[in-house]
């Protein structure tokens, strides 16, 4: 026992002492943080969708899994790298976002917007002669690492507004942090969808069906037709 314990059950101290000593525990539980069950919520999802998706890409044969994806300069396995290397750029954001610094969220460490092509070409191009067993591995880490700052977050941090610096298919927007989180959470849903352009005796399986039957899936899809805007 403590020495500030020691004092509380001291059979000599004040009876009101002891009621406080007593009822100090609750008191710090009741300050603390509570846990959002939007994040609980959001990191389940996470979670679910990266173990359909690494189940998906696994059932792949080397060659489905080099095909080149129509209207993409990606073949079938590089949305797997390109879904591995992400979370590195978001734990940085999410940590802005809980620092008040929501302006700063998707900036470049210089200050520049941040070219979220640029790097994924970059990283993509870096990892092309990978295995699965390798990108996989840089993604459980990764993914980790940005569920850790994720969870970090409070209410109060994801109702706020972020910047969207746009990419070359969407232009730059304020959003809202917690729609874009949603958004987010089905990553690996969407890009499922992409790879399935190239994959199309796969795309009647009910399973992938129902499980890229999903609104925000669409809308993605919908959202990267068409040609580059930049």
């Amino acid at each position: 026992m403590t020495n500030a314990a020691r004092a509380c059950y001291d059979t000599g101290a004040h009876p009101e002492r002891r009621n406080l000593c007593i009822l100090a525990p609750a008191i710090l539980r009741r300050r603390r943080p509570m846990a959002s069950d939007t994040i609980d919520r959001l990191t389940d999802k996470f979670r679910t969708n990266r173990e359909r998706f690494e189940a998906f890409c696994r059932s792949l044969s080397d060659e489905e899994l080099e095909r080149p994806v129509p209207d993409s300069t990606y073949r079938v396995k590089d949305f797997a790298s390109h879904l591995a290397t992400l979370d590195t750029e978001l734990v940085r954001w999410f940590e802005a976002v809980r620092q008040g610094r929501s302006d700063e969220a998707t900036r470049s460490a210089d200050g520049s917007p941040f070219d979220v092509d640029q790097f994924n070409d970059a990283v993509v191009a870096e990892r092309r002669d990978w295995s699965l067993d390798q990108i996989f591995e840089e993604a459980a880490a990764n993914r980790e690492h940005m569920l850790a700052a994720l969870e970090a977050l409070d209410d109060e941090a994801i109702e706020r507004t972020v910047h969207f610096p746009g990419d070359n298919k969407r232009s730059p927007a304020d959003v809202p942090f917690k729609l874009f989180l949603f958004g987010l959470a089905r990553h690996d849903n969407i890009h499922a969808a992409d790879m399935l352009k190239a994959l199309p005796e796969r795309a009647d399986d009910p399973e992938l069906k129902a499980w890229l039957d999903d609104p925000a899936v669409k809308w993605y899809q919908d959202a990267m037709s068409g040609p580059p805007k930049r």
